[in-house]
């Protein structure tokens, strides 16, 4: 059971959570989530999530090597990311790094962060089926979250965004 959010407490500020990913519609779900921060007087947290199932399987040097090389990569695209949420809304962003199954790193971060109040996450409009984050929660997880989820079509634009964040 997840904790009570306790972003209406004072020393609270509520954050919306995005996980990001390599998809171009990850900018969808920056650039909304920043923007509607920006307008609630809110946070922003940014996670990547590291999947490195090969890792361990690897000699000691060679997964240190692969860890290395994922958590810079990681960087850079939540560095990218943070600047998107500066630059559209003035928002500067938390940035994390977490190494495990996606769906598993999230419930842990907003079991652990009383102050995350919603998760967006964007989806391509042309896909059949919905992103693997979202077939993930679709599994039954979603209840366990313990927070509203924003799916924010990956087909917005900016002007879009704005009038709806």
């Amino acid at each position: 059971m997840t904790r009570r959010r306790q972003i209406h407490e004072p020393g609270h500020l509520r954050k919306l959570l995005v996980v990001v990913d390599d998809s171009p519609e990850c900018d969808r779900a920056v650039y909304y989530a920043a923007r509607r921060a920006a307008r609630t007087a809110g946070g922003l947290v940014l996670l990547r999530v590291l999947t490195l199932a090969d890792v361990e399987s690897q000699w000691f040097g060679v997964a240190e090597l692969m860890r290395a090389e994922a958590a810079d990569k990681a960087t850079a695209r939540l560095e990218h990311m943070a600047a998107r949420a500066r630059s559209v809304a003035g928002v500067t962003a938390q940035t994390l790094i977490r190494e495990g199954a996606v769906v598993d790193e999230i419930l842990k971060l907003i079991e652990a962060d009383e102050d995350i109040a919603l998760l967006v996450v964007a989806v391509h409009a042309g896909r059949e089926a919905p992103a693997s984050l979202i077939s993930s929660l679709g599994s039954g997880l979603w209840a366990g979250l313990g927070i509203p989820i924003t799916l924010v079509p990956g087909t917005l634009s900016d002007a879009e965004i704005d009038a709806l964040a």
